[in-house]
């Protein structure tokens, strides 16, 4: 016998679908998220306390975070799920992502994976897990709203390929990951606009395993440089049609330092920096974003207009 169709009975279903998702998720990596308690103070007291989340991601204590959770911090506290706590070193910082690394004395702690952000696509279930009170896991679910955003760090500088989800933060879950439903961490969550219903950033996990790895061995993140500085102008329209120029705006070279890749070049205050790697520049920004995530040493084609007549010059980096 055919029972009849039941809205009421799919939705159930589907609704149980879900809430197991979430909480499998949960039970694999909550106990890996951390709480973390600065103290900015060379004195232990509540003035100039600082809270956040971590998560633990090798079984011998590295634990990522942002920059903004232990930025300053005189003291660093990490409280697990179990109850436990550890005082932490601070590995290396990297406030161009707003990342960073700590470290706790401790062997065979549960961990997470950090998964491949290349692969998440708009649409996905994330979950973003907080630890702020150092007992359990705050949970929140929502899903990708937009990738490959930009947001700016303390410093100025651009993040590149944020990730935008619906997912709403609660307070001190700043450093948690944003986890997909098989349990990797594909972002650590850095940011909630709070005048936009809630909407949340994460920094890529793609990033985050390059900056792990710098801070890992360098204990700061070596970045491509050229050694200039530049601003964005406006290009006579004449100029612009005369070599084709797919951009009214480009980069200008206001001075170059010395010792530096660009002197090395012999690159000049003055030159107009059309396109790097071939890609056509319209700002700073574009420059920065083009540079910011290679690793020192790697080679850069710049096409300029100098005295105006383009040229190709090889800066490496």
């Amino acid at each position: 016998m055919n029972l009849p169709y039941s809205p009421i009975h799919d939705d159930k279903e589907l609704l149980d679908a879900y809430s197991n998702a979430v909480i499998s998720v949960v039970e694999k990596v909550g106990p890996s998220v951390v709480q973390i308690l600065t103290n900015k103070n060379s004195e232990q007291t509540m003035q100039g306390q600082g809270l956040g989340s971590g998560v633990i991601i090798t079984p011998d204590g590295f634990i990522l975070t942002n920059n903004h959770v232990i930025d300053k911090a005189k003291t660093i506290e990490v409280g697990l799920t179990t109850g436990d706590s550890f005082p932490a070193e601070i590995v290396g910082t990297d406030p161009a992502t707003d990342l960073a690394l700590v470290r706790i004395l401790a062997n065979g702690l549960s961990y997470a994976e950090l998964g491949d952000s290349e692969k998440v696509r708009v649409g996905q279930l994330v979950i973003a897990i907080g630890n702020p009170y150092g007992f359990q896991s705050t949970v929140s679910t929502g899903v990708v709203s937009a990738l490959e955003r930009t947001m700016r760090s303390k410093e100025g500088k651009l993040i590149e390929n944020v990730i935008q989800t619906s997912v709403p933060l609660n307070p001190g879950n700043s450093g948690g990951p944003l986890v997909n439903n098989r349990g990797k961490v594909i972002g650590i969550n850095t940011a909630v606009i709070a005048m936009a219903q809630g909407l949340g950033l994460a920094v890529s996990s793609n990033t985050a395993t390059w900056v792990v790895s710098e801070l890992i061995s360098f204990g700061r993140v070596k970045r491509a440089v050229l050694g200039i500085v530049a601003k964005t102008t406006s290009i006579p329209v004449q100029v612009q049609k005369i070599f084709k120029l797919k951009l009214p705006t480009i980069v200008e070279i206001i001075s170059v330092q010395k010792r530096s890749p660009a002197a090395d070049a012999l690159l000049e205050s003055g030159d107009l920096i059309v396109s790097i790697n071939s890609k056509p520049v319209a700002g700073v920004d574009d420059l920065n974003r083009e540079i910011g995530l290679k690793k020192a040493g790697t080679v850069f084609t710049l096409r300029i207009l100098r005295n105006y007549r383009l040229k190709d010059i090889t800066v490496t980096s």
